[in-house]
């Protein structure tokens, strides 16, 4: 048992690390979430930011858009000409895809600098990516709202893990220190 946990101890150690991590900071966004609650920005914070800046960029692209709290749920409502087209849910704010992204960064972690600014620019780049993918989302549901399966629970959902993943790749090959070159 002793020479496995010899031969596999950076699997495991990536393995704890990572869900230590995650653990921490999906108990932490959890708290968040509970003390938000009938919080000044409806339904949280997070949530609120990403429903105002979708509604900014919706009308900067030409749109009429207008959001406005779900009466009977925790979401926002997106409305494009004066139709209901979307809602921004707890979900959508990407804060969890984020904590994934961090999880798995610190368990392959690199340098401290290098792995706090790639974490940091990291989780910019996803929810700026987030931002857009609602955005087209709201669009492309306004145009096209027969589309809305595979709009939402394929093409845009492959948008924001892939963009997960390709971080992730950089960050395996360029930064991590996890990696040793072959001898």
């Amino acid at each position: 048992m002793r020479e496995l946990l010899v031969k596999y101890k950076l699997v495991i150690r990536f393995i704890v690390t990572f869900l230590v991590v995650y653990g921490v900071l999906t108990i932490g966004y959890h708290l968040y979430l509970g003390f938000s609650t009938g919080a000044k920005y409806y339904p949280d914070y997070m949530t609120n930011l990403v429903a105002r800046q979708t509604n900014a960029l919706l009308n900067s692209i030409g749109y009429e858009a207008n959001i406005l709290p779900h009466p009977k749920e925790a979401s926002m409502k997106v409305i494009i000409n004066g139709k209901f087209v979307a809602r921004v849910i707890e979900g959508c704010n990407a804060i969890s895809i984020i904590i994934l992204f961090l999880s798995f960064i610190v368990a392959f972690a690199g340098k401290l600098k290098t792995t706090i600014f790639y974490a940091f620019a990291g989780s910019i780049v996803i929810y700026a990516f987030n931002l857009i993918r609602i955005v087209i989302l709201s669009a492309g549901l306004y145009h096209y709202p027969w589309r809305r399966e595979i709009l939402h629970n394929v093409i845009f959902p492959m948008i924001i893990y892939g963009t997960v993943f390709m971080l992730w790749m950089v960050w395996v090959n360029r930064f991590s220190k996890s990696i040793k070159p072959n001898a």
